[in-house]
Order: structure tokens, then sequence, then C-alpha cells
């Protein structure tokens, strides 16, 4: 079974439904609510364990009954939390998310300043079992320590490059493979043209790297030409988490050893049936639901 080293951030989710975005300052009532994990790497080890994956994760929490929320579900979906590391007098991460009738999704994240960034807590080598790391932007230190790590060991090294990537360039440079959101590489590149602004980050760097456009599917560099992986059409519920889910699966399959062009069509089936399921990270998909899926739409996903 491979197994994938998740860093990053864990986040306790109040997910509030409405019909559409609040547009005033006053009192609004949902239509329904749910308490849920998240957090990119979080929610990329529950995808990891979902999909038939070992995941481990490494992360910050504070010491407070919302880190006891937090870890109790990671553990439910056989996520290894040995490495979250809960920080006395420190709170851990909440979000205030409000999903509307479109299943898009505005979202209010804390994080507290004052834990600690350091990552000498940290093993410096990788257990052995690990057959690939994942690393979000939202604790730089702990993600340069593993993608580092990754490196030295020869597995892949994946960066999810959201908002805010660091712009001295660091974590783009260690990762093997940098898998950008539209946002995140617009901010990082200050250039809203994801080509162009992608070919300007493969000029700074060895890693493969690509964008992902929801809907759009992922643009990707092949040769230093443009090319694209299709994203599956399907009815969306919500799409919150859906990203997680894409970086998740990638970083699984890539652990597993498969082709990139299948990594990327594994990693686009298992966030559009996220997309589909809705509830967050609850509707994240089975790997019997991913392979169904994937033999239903055994099509040519690139163009």
């Amino acid at each position: 079974m491979a197994a994938v080293l998740c860093v990053g951030h864990a986040v306790q989710d109040f997910v509030f439904t409405v019909d559409s975005f609040p547009e005033t300052a006053e009192k609004h009532r949902a239509s329904d609510f749910a308490a849920l994990g998240g957090g990119p790497a979080a929610t990329a080890a529950a995808t990891i364990a979902r999909l038939g994956g070992d995941a481990l994760l490494a992360a910050r929490v504070g010491d407070d009954r919302i880190a006891d929320f937090i870890v109790a579900e990671l553990e439910a979906y056989a996520v290894d939390c040995s490495m979250v590391k809960r920080f006395a007098k420190r709170r851990s991460s909440v979000s205030a998310v409000i999903v509307d009738a479109a299943g898009e999704r505005l979202i209010m994240n804390y994080l507290d300043p004052d834990l600690e960034s350091q990552p000498d807590w940290l093993p410096n080598e990788l257990p052995d079992n690990i057959g690939a790391v994942l690393a979000d932007t939202r604790w730089p230190e702990g993600a340069l320590h593993a993608l580092t790590l990754a490196r030295g060991r020869g597995v892949p090294g994946v960066l999810d490059a959201d908002v805010p990537v660091p712009k001295d360039g660091s974590l783009v440079r260690a990762a093997t493979h940098v898998a950008f959101s539209a946002r995140g590489l617009a901010d990082y590149c200050g250039n809203d043209d994801p080509l162009d602004a992608l070919q300007a980050v493969a000029e700074t760097t060895e890693a493969w790297c690509c964008v992902t456009l929801g809907r759009e599917g992922t643009l990707y560099l092949s040769g230093g030409k443009a090319q694209y992986t299709k994203a599956f059409t399907v009815p969306v519920v919500d799409t919150l988490g859906a990203g997680d889910v894409w970086h998740g699966a990638f970083a699984l399959a890539l652990a597993e050893r498969m082709h990139i062009d299948d990594a990327m069509t594994f990693a686009a089936a298992a966030a559009a049936l996220k997309v589909a399921n809705g509830k967050g990270r609850a509707g994240t998909p089975s790997r019997q639901a991913v392979d169904k899926f994937l033999q239903q739409n055994n099509t040519e996903k690139r163009a």
C-alpha cells in the first residue's frame, strides 16, 4: 500500500448553506449546517486514506477542544495523526464557510499567528514506507523541511501552491511537482494569464508544474508546450475541498508510480466525484467509486 506524508494546515470548518451569498451586514438564516474537518494538507490526507493509501499528517494545532475534534475526525478516516503537534496556550485553526446554491464557497479562516513555526520537532528522515510527500503553503517552514527530505530520498514532493505561496521561491524550487491554484499562480507571478505565468515559473525551477483551473481542467507544460487535462463534467453540489482532494489523489497516484498523465486524470476524477457528492470532506470518494467512474468515463482527457 502506497504511503504519503502530508504537511500543513488542519482546520475545523463550520459550514453554512445559503441560497446566495449575503450582501448586507445583518442577520441571515442558513438552510443547512455542518461541522467538518478542513485544511489543505488534512483534507488531502483524508483523501489518500479514502482512496486506499496510508496517510501520515504533520500539522500544528492548539491545546483546545477544537484540536480534539480535528484529530478525532482525521483518525476516523484512518489518518495517522502521530505527527499532529498540540501547542500549549495556542488556538487551533477554524473556518466559517458559506456555500451557496451553485456550490461555490466563501471561507473566512483564523490561524493563530503565535503557533510555533519552526519544524525542529519533525523527523530528519522520512519514514521508510513514505512514497511521496505533499505539502501546502500554510506552514512554509514545515513544507520546506518535508519537501527537502523528499528530494533527498528521491521520492515525489508535491507542493499544493495555493495563496499565499512564499515569493522567495524556496518551496517551488524544493518540490519535484508544483500544482498551483489559479489564484496561487496569479498571486505568485503577478500575472493573471495562466500560461504566461506557468511558463515564467518553469524557468525558475526544475519541478514539473501545473495549474488547476476548476471546471476548465488542468494546464501543464510538456516539453515546454502547453497541454490540458480536461475536467470531468458533473453536477455541482459544492466545491468545498475539491482542490485538496485533487492534490491528495495526485500525490497518492505518484506514490503508486502512475504515469503523470494518468495521475492527473485520476485526480480529476476524485475531485469531480467530491464536487458531485457535496458534504465538504465527507464527500470524498472511495477508491472503488473513482475506479468505477473512470471505467464509465473511459475517454481521452487530454487536449
